[in-house]
Protein backbone atom coordinates (compact mmCIF):
# COMPACT_ATOMS: atom_id res chain seq x y z
CA UNK A 1 0.00 0.00 0.00
CA UNK A 2 1.33 3.45 -0.94
CA UNK A 3 2.26 6.00 1.69
CA UNK A 4 -0.62 8.26 0.59
CA UNK A 5 -3.17 5.45 1.08
CA UNK A 6 -1.70 4.62 4.48
CA UNK A 7 -2.01 8.24 5.57
CA UNK A 8 -5.55 8.54 4.15
CA UNK A 9 -6.64 5.32 5.89
CA UNK A 10 -5.25 6.54 9.20
CA UNK A 11 -6.80 9.99 8.71
CA UNK A 12 -10.27 8.50 8.19
CA UNK A 13 -10.05 5.50 10.53
CA UNK A 14 -8.68 7.52 13.44
CA UNK A 15 -11.71 9.87 13.18
CA UNK A 16 -9.67 12.98 12.36
CA UNK A 17 -11.88 13.60 9.33
CA UNK A 18 -15.18 13.36 11.21
CA UNK A 19 -13.75 15.53 13.99
CA UNK A 20 -12.76 18.15 11.43
CA UNK A 21 -16.33 18.02 10.05
CA UNK A 22 -17.76 18.62 13.54
CA UNK A 23 -15.19 21.38 14.18
CA UNK A 24 -16.22 23.02 10.88
CA UNK A 25 -19.87 23.05 11.93
CA UNK A 26 -18.89 24.79 15.17
CA UNK A 27 -16.95 27.44 13.22
CA UNK A 28 -19.94 27.89 10.89
CA UNK A 29 -22.15 28.60 13.90
CA UNK A 30 -19.62 31.17 15.10
CA UNK A 31 -19.60 32.81 11.67
CA UNK A 32 -23.38 32.92 11.34
CA UNK A 33 -23.92 34.61 14.70
CA UNK A 34 -20.68 36.60 14.80
CA UNK A 35 -19.48 34.82 17.92
CA UNK A 36 -15.87 35.36 19.04
CA UNK A 37 -13.49 32.52 18.24
CA UNK A 38 -13.28 30.30 21.33
CA UNK A 39 -10.12 28.21 20.95
CA UNK A 40 -10.60 26.21 24.14
CA UNK A 41 -14.21 25.30 23.34
CA UNK A 42 -13.56 24.53 19.67
CA UNK A 43 -10.57 22.28 20.32
CA UNK A 44 -12.35 20.61 23.23
CA UNK A 45 -15.10 19.65 20.76
CA UNK A 46 -12.53 18.57 18.14
CA UNK A 47 -10.60 16.24 20.45
CA UNK A 48 -13.80 15.14 22.16
CA UNK A 49 -15.13 13.97 18.79
CA UNK A 50 -11.99 11.94 18.11
CA UNK A 51 -12.11 10.39 21.58
CA UNK A 52 -15.83 9.66 21.42
CA UNK A 53 -15.87 8.21 17.93
CA UNK A 54 -12.83 6.01 18.50
CA UNK A 55 -14.37 4.78 21.74
CA UNK A 56 -17.57 3.87 19.86
CA UNK A 57 -15.76 2.26 16.92
CA UNK A 58 -12.93 0.40 18.65
CA UNK A 59 -13.88 -0.25 22.29
CA UNK A 60 -15.30 -3.68 21.46
CA UNK A 61 -12.46 -4.57 19.13
CA UNK A 62 -9.80 -3.69 21.68
CA UNK A 63 -11.63 -5.68 24.35
CA UNK A 64 -11.71 -8.94 22.44
CA UNK A 65 -8.55 -8.66 20.35
CA UNK A 66 -6.18 -6.74 22.59
CA UNK A 67 -3.42 -9.33 22.18
CA UNK A 68 -3.42 -9.48 18.40
CA UNK A 69 -4.24 -5.92 17.41
CA UNK A 70 -2.83 -4.80 14.07
CA UNK A 71 -0.19 -2.09 13.95
CA UNK A 72 -2.73 0.37 12.58
CA UNK A 73 -5.11 -0.37 15.45
CA UNK A 74 -2.37 0.09 18.02
CA UNK A 75 -1.41 3.37 16.35
CA UNK A 76 -5.04 4.53 16.55
CA UNK A 77 -5.13 3.53 20.24
CA UNK A 78 -2.03 5.64 20.94
CA UNK A 79 -3.44 8.53 18.92
CA UNK A 80 -6.76 8.28 20.78
CA UNK A 81 -4.93 8.39 24.11
CA UNK A 82 -3.12 11.62 23.17
CA UNK A 83 -6.39 13.04 21.84
CA UNK A 84 -8.00 12.25 25.20
CA UNK A 85 -5.13 14.01 26.99
CA UNK A 86 -5.68 17.10 24.82
CA UNK A 87 -9.42 16.83 25.51
CA UNK A 88 -8.67 16.98 29.25
CA UNK A 89 -6.19 19.84 28.70
CA UNK A 90 -8.73 22.04 26.91
CA UNK A 91 -11.51 20.88 29.24
CA UNK A 92 -9.58 22.22 32.23
CA UNK A 93 -9.56 25.63 30.54
CA UNK A 94 -13.36 25.71 30.28
CA UNK A 95 -15.68 26.83 33.03
CA UNK A 96 -17.64 24.26 35.01
CA UNK A 97 -20.89 25.65 33.57
CA UNK A 98 -19.64 25.03 30.02
CA UNK A 99 -18.67 21.46 30.87
CA UNK A 100 -22.13 20.87 32.34
CA UNK A 101 -23.66 21.72 28.96
CA UNK A 102 -21.75 18.78 27.46
CA UNK A 103 -22.88 16.32 30.13
CA UNK A 104 -26.15 15.10 28.50
CA UNK A 105 -24.39 14.61 25.15
CA UNK A 106 -21.51 12.75 26.83
CA UNK A 107 -24.04 10.47 28.56
CA UNK A 108 -25.77 9.78 25.22
CA UNK A 109 -22.41 8.87 23.70
CA UNK A 110 -21.59 6.43 26.50
CA UNK A 111 -24.98 4.69 26.58
CA UNK A 112 -24.89 4.57 22.78
CA UNK A 113 -22.18 1.90 23.00
CA UNK A 114 -22.27 0.59 26.62
CA UNK A 115 -25.02 -2.05 27.19
CA UNK A 116 -27.46 -1.05 29.92
CA UNK A 117 -30.81 -2.33 28.57
CA UNK A 118 -32.25 -5.84 28.55
CA UNK A 119 -30.17 -7.16 31.41
CA UNK A 120 -27.10 -5.17 30.28
CA UNK A 121 -27.15 -6.92 26.89
CA UNK A 122 -28.37 -4.03 24.77
CA UNK A 123 -27.24 -0.45 24.16
CA UNK A 124 -29.04 2.47 22.52
CA UNK A 125 -27.24 1.72 19.27
CA UNK A 126 -29.38 -1.41 18.92
CA UNK A 127 -32.71 0.20 19.70
CA UNK A 128 -34.96 0.27 16.63
CA UNK A 129 -35.13 3.59 14.73
CA UNK A 130 -33.02 5.38 17.37
CA UNK A 131 -29.44 5.21 16.06
CA UNK A 132 -29.60 7.93 13.38
CA UNK A 133 -31.53 10.37 15.60
CA UNK A 134 -29.09 10.01 18.50
CA UNK A 135 -26.15 10.89 16.26
CA UNK A 136 -28.02 13.87 14.78
CA UNK A 137 -29.07 15.18 18.22
CA UNK A 138 -25.54 14.97 19.63
CA UNK A 139 -23.93 16.59 16.55
CA UNK A 140 -26.55 19.33 16.43
CA UNK A 141 -26.41 20.13 20.15
CA UNK A 142 -22.62 20.22 20.28
CA UNK A 143 -22.12 22.24 17.08
CA UNK A 144 -25.00 24.71 17.36
CA UNK A 145 -26.63 25.03 20.78
CA UNK A 146 -23.54 24.87 23.01
CA UNK A 147 -21.46 27.43 21.03
CA UNK A 148 -24.42 29.83 21.07
CA UNK A 149 -25.00 29.45 24.82
CA UNK A 150 -21.30 29.69 25.69
CA UNK A 151 -20.95 32.67 23.32
CA UNK A 152 -23.72 34.37 25.33
CA UNK A 153 -26.01 34.69 22.33
CA UNK A 154 -29.35 36.03 23.44
CA UNK A 155 -31.99 33.37 24.01
CA UNK A 156 -34.32 33.60 21.03
CA UNK A 157 -35.99 31.39 18.46
CA UNK A 158 -32.77 31.26 16.41
CA UNK A 159 -31.22 28.82 18.91
CA UNK A 160 -34.11 26.41 18.40
CA UNK A 161 -34.27 26.98 14.62
CA UNK A 162 -30.55 26.35 14.19
CA UNK A 163 -30.71 23.18 16.31
CA UNK A 164 -33.57 21.78 14.20
CA UNK A 165 -32.02 22.84 10.90
CA UNK A 166 -28.63 21.41 11.83
CA UNK A 167 -30.28 18.16 12.94
CA UNK A 168 -32.16 17.84 9.62
CA UNK A 169 -28.97 18.49 7.66
CA UNK A 170 -27.03 15.91 9.66
CA UNK A 171 -29.81 13.33 9.26
CA UNK A 172 -29.45 13.64 5.48
CA UNK A 173 -25.65 13.54 5.83
CA UNK A 174 -25.97 10.17 7.62
CA UNK A 175 -28.30 8.57 5.04
CA UNK A 176 -25.51 7.55 2.59
CA UNK A 177 -23.89 5.71 5.52
CA UNK A 178 -27.20 4.03 6.34
CA UNK A 179 -27.58 2.92 2.71
CA UNK A 180 -24.01 1.60 2.67
CA UNK A 181 -24.52 -0.39 5.88
CA UNK A 182 -28.01 -1.64 5.00
CA UNK A 183 -26.99 -5.31 4.89
CA UNK A 184 -24.46 -5.05 7.71
CA UNK A 185 -26.73 -3.49 10.34
CA UNK A 186 -28.76 -5.78 12.58
CA UNK A 187 -32.23 -6.33 11.11
CA UNK A 188 -33.90 -5.34 14.38
CA UNK A 189 -32.33 -1.88 14.09
CA UNK A 190 -34.92 -1.11 11.40
CA UNK A 191 -32.84 1.65 9.83
CA UNK A 192 -34.62 3.81 7.29
CA UNK A 193 -33.23 1.94 4.24
CA UNK A 194 -34.10 -1.40 5.86
CA UNK A 195 -37.63 -0.25 6.61
CA UNK A 196 -38.67 1.64 3.46
CA UNK A 197 -35.97 0.77 0.93
CA UNK A 198 -33.18 2.79 -0.69
CA UNK A 199 -35.26 4.80 -3.16
CA UNK A 200 -37.80 5.97 -0.58
CA UNK A 201 -34.95 6.80 1.79
CA UNK A 202 -33.53 9.13 -0.85
CA UNK A 203 -36.93 10.81 -1.22
CA UNK A 204 -37.12 11.32 2.55
CA UNK A 205 -33.63 12.84 2.45
CA UNK A 206 -34.73 15.21 -0.32
CA UNK A 207 -37.72 16.40 1.74
CA UNK A 208 -35.56 16.89 4.86
CA UNK A 209 -33.09 18.95 2.83
CA UNK A 210 -35.93 21.14 1.56
CA UNK A 211 -37.04 21.83 5.13
CA UNK A 212 -33.45 22.55 6.15
CA UNK A 213 -33.00 24.92 3.22
CA UNK A 214 -36.27 26.72 4.00
CA UNK A 215 -35.18 27.27 7.60
CA UNK A 216 -31.96 28.86 6.35
CA UNK A 217 -33.99 31.89 5.23
CA UNK A 218 -35.31 32.29 8.78
CA UNK A 219 -31.92 31.93 10.46
CA UNK A 220 -29.75 34.35 8.48
CA UNK A 221 -30.27 37.44 6.36
CA UNK A 222 -26.90 37.03 4.64
CA UNK A 223 -27.40 36.46 0.92
CA UNK A 224 -23.90 34.96 0.74
CA UNK A 225 -24.52 32.39 3.49
CA UNK A 226 -27.81 31.38 1.88
CA UNK A 227 -26.13 30.78 -1.49
CA UNK A 228 -23.30 28.78 0.06
CA UNK A 229 -25.75 26.61 1.99
CA UNK A 230 -27.81 26.12 -1.18
CA UNK A 231 -24.68 24.87 -2.96
CA UNK A 232 -23.83 22.50 -0.07
CA UNK A 233 -27.39 21.12 -0.06
CA UNK A 234 -27.22 20.58 -3.82
CA UNK A 235 -23.93 18.65 -3.52
CA UNK A 236 -25.29 16.61 -0.60
CA UNK A 237 -28.39 15.78 -2.63
CA UNK A 238 -26.18 14.55 -5.49
CA UNK A 239 -24.20 12.36 -3.08
CA UNK A 240 -27.43 10.99 -1.60
CA UNK A 241 -28.98 10.19 -4.98
CA UNK A 242 -25.83 8.39 -6.10
CA UNK A 243 -25.55 6.38 -2.86
CA UNK A 244 -25.71 2.61 -3.07
CA UNK A 245 -24.85 -0.44 -1.02
CA UNK A 246 -21.79 -1.01 -3.22
CA UNK A 247 -20.33 2.48 -2.89
CA UNK A 248 -16.56 2.93 -2.84
CA UNK A 249 -14.64 2.70 0.42
CA UNK A 250 -14.32 6.44 0.97
CA UNK A 251 -17.58 7.57 -0.68
CA UNK A 252 -19.39 8.26 2.59
CA UNK A 253 -16.58 8.23 5.16
CA UNK A 254 -14.51 10.81 3.25
CA UNK A 255 -16.41 12.57 0.46
CA UNK A 256 -19.84 12.90 2.08
CA UNK A 257 -18.30 13.78 5.43
CA UNK A 258 -16.21 16.47 3.72
CA UNK A 259 -19.26 18.65 3.05
CA UNK A 260 -19.25 20.49 6.43
CA UNK A 261 -15.54 21.17 5.87
CA UNK A 262 -16.23 22.51 2.37
CA UNK A 263 -19.10 24.61 3.78
CA UNK A 264 -16.79 26.24 6.31
CA UNK A 265 -13.98 26.77 3.76
CA UNK A 266 -16.38 28.56 1.40
CA UNK A 267 -17.51 30.85 4.22
CA UNK A 268 -13.88 31.64 5.10
CA UNK A 269 -12.95 32.33 1.46
CA UNK A 270 -15.90 34.57 0.62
Amino acid sequence: MSLFKLILNFYVNSSIHVALAVYSLVRITEAYFKLPYNENLDYFIFYGTITGYNFIKYAGVAKFYHISLTKSMRLIQVFSFFSFCLLVYYGLKLSSNTLIYFFPFAVLTVVYIVPFLGGFQKNLRRVSYLKIFLVAIVWSGVTSTIPLIVGKHQYDYNIILLFIQRMLFILVLILPFEIRDMQLDFKNLKTLPQKIGIEKTKKVGFVLLLFSLTMEFLITTSFLYKNIFLLICFILLLFLMRSSQNQSKFYSSFWVESLPILWWILIVIF
